[in-house]
């Protein structure tokens, strides 16, 4: 295996843990603070269908435990791109391009979609449930 190789595989597992790790505590806030019903309201509450909101919470926190596991990488960051744009968009957009913001802009959303981009590039990596099965 090349060095080339061993950085990719180092890569796709530190972007994994963290991101997983980030969106499982995003995900739990909605769940434990926010409340479902309360995400589903602010939802509604920037023009979106509340419904959205329950399944925002479901993709955080399956999609975090995933990452953090490494399993269907690729096709779960590539489910992340669309959320964290719409966070982008419709949570963050009128607030203008720096998270420093009121608000928060957008730059931190669109940045971990980014992110997440490069993330269903690598894949799972070496170090990962998928690659011991």
């Amino acid at each position: 295996m090349t060095d080339s190789e061993n950085n990719a595989d180092l890569a796709a597992f530190l972007l994994r843990l963290v991101t997983g790790a980030w969106f499982l505590v995003h995900g739990l806030i909605k769940l434990f603070i926010f409340t479902p019903a309360g995400t589903a309201g602010y939802f509604q509450s920037i023009g979106l269908p509340g419904a959205l909101g329950y399944l925002t919470l479901v993709i955080e926190i399956a999609g975090g435990l995933a990452l953090l596991a490494g399993v269907a990488t690729r096709y779960v960051a590539l489910l992340m791109v669309p959320v964290l744009l719409g966070a982008g968009w419709f949570g963050h957009g009128g607030n203008g391009f720096t998270f420093s913001n009121t608000g928060g802009g957008w730059e931190y959303p669109v940045l971990w979609a980014v992110v997440m981009l490069a993330l269903a590039l690598l894949g799972d990596g070496r170090w990962s449930l998928a690659k011991r099965s």
